[in-house]
């Protein structure tokens, strides 16, 4: 974790001393946890930022000009988000901005996103955030109010399990992913028999574990904010003999995820906003991001390569970078092929409304179908 996190910074400093290659250029800005907890996530995200911005350039940029990139660590904090925000909204030529992966951090920063006034391209999942009047968020990813859905439906009619435990995070994502998970088990006609909070960066589960054996459940629902938490839980939940089922969200198919839980996620299902076998541009992307970087990309890195094209094209669209123009070329995607899925954005800022679902076996992510919904 320590070299990652050196890594993350290392290439956030590159970024942000690099000159422009152009003196006349589009800048957009990137808040990404180049330090902290968090900071593996961060050196994903980068790279599919970058991957975005060098495919796009090489193509000949946007309206004439090349895209530059200028990142600011939020150090995995809320407070650190704000500021990130408050920075890159000083700089002058910033013309959009994409923020960070954690509803908690958007969350955080939603006032100084709608102050500003500048088109910002979201990954946090927590459905709440594009309903709040602040018209500048638009998401990269699909909302917790499908992932839910696809849970409790694979959970329920394809596992067969009807004794619940809901095990999440006390955050923003943690919490608003509980309460549509509970939600969508209701309409199955569903109560579950466990739910069961934790804070973020947790270092022993133990309570949790227990608090879900003694419950009998026989399937575990999770929404779970961070990669090691889901390790550490993973290995202690095994360890203290918890057999039963158990999906996900997309945490748990993060590469530190599985590289820290190793075995004790085998068998497990999740839902993914990305996989690489999900569709061709996924398949097409992977493969690039291999060639790149000598990695396995996963939801970091892919969310943050489709909000670079996603700007991109707004941009093209609009032929300015006015941001009441950027936020009508955004809305105006319909049925846009990325990497994560089709995107078709509506007036508040959602793009998204399905996800994949898909199993871990020895340390790989087999893709067992996608699922879409129209509302």
């Amino acid at each position: 974790m320590r070299f990652v996190s050196l890594t993350a910074v290392a290439a956030l400093a590159i970024l942000t001393a690099a000159p422009a290659v152009a003196q006349d250029t589009i800048k957009i800005g990137i808040v990404v946890e180049a330090t902290g907890p968090n900071a593996e996530a961060g050196v994903f995200t980068l790279n599919g930022a970058k991957l975005a911005l060098e495919e796009i350039n090489a193509a000949g940029g946007v309206l004439g000009k090349r895209l530059e990139l200028k990142p600011e660590d939020n150090q995995s904090t809320n407070p650190g988000t704000v500021l990130a925000f408050s920075k890159l909204f000083g700089e002058k030529g910033i013309v959009s901005i994409i923020g960070p992966i954690r509803s908690t951090q958007i969350q955080a920063a939603s006032p100084t996103i709608a102050k500003a006034g500048i088109p910002t391209m979201i990954g946090g999942t927590d459905p709440s955030l594009t309903k709040v009047n602040n018209r500048w968020v638009f998401r990269g990813r699909p909302n917790d109010s499908y992932s839910s859905r696809v849970i409790a439906d694979f959970g329920v009619n394809t596992l067969k399990k009807r004794k619940w435990a809901i095990v999440h995070s006390t955050d923003a994502f943690g919490s608003g992913g509980m309460n549509a998970l509970t939600a969508s088990l209701k309409a199955l006609g569903i109560t579950p028999v466990l739910v069961q909070g934790y804070t973020n960066n947790s270092q022993d589960f133990t309570p949790v574990v227990l608090a879900v054996k003694k419950s009998g459940a026989d399937i575990i629902g999770t929404y779970m904010t961070n990669s090691p938490d889901v390790g550490i839980f993973a290995k202690q939940l095994r360890q203290l003999g918890v057999s039963a089922d158990w999906v996900g969200s997309p945490s748990l198919v993060s590469v530190t995820a599985m590289e820290l839980a190793g075995p004790a996620l085998n068998g497990v299902h999740s839902v993914a906003d990305f996989t690489p076998d999900a569709s061709a541009e996924s398949k097409a992307y992977t493969a690039k991001y291999k060639a790149a970087y000598k990695l396995d990309p996963d939801v970091y890195s892919s969310w943050a390569y489709d909000a670079m094209r996603i700007l991109a094209r707004a941009i093209g669209d609009a032929k300015s970078t006015e941001p009441e123009a950027i936020r009508k070329g955004i809305v105006g995607i319909q049925g846009w092929k990325g990497v994560e899925g089709t995107y078709s954005f509506d007036d508040k800022g959602d793009g998204l409304r399905g996800y994949n679902v898909v199993r871990i076996d020895n340390g790989k992510v087999g893709f067992i179908k996608h699922i879409d919904f129209k509302d």
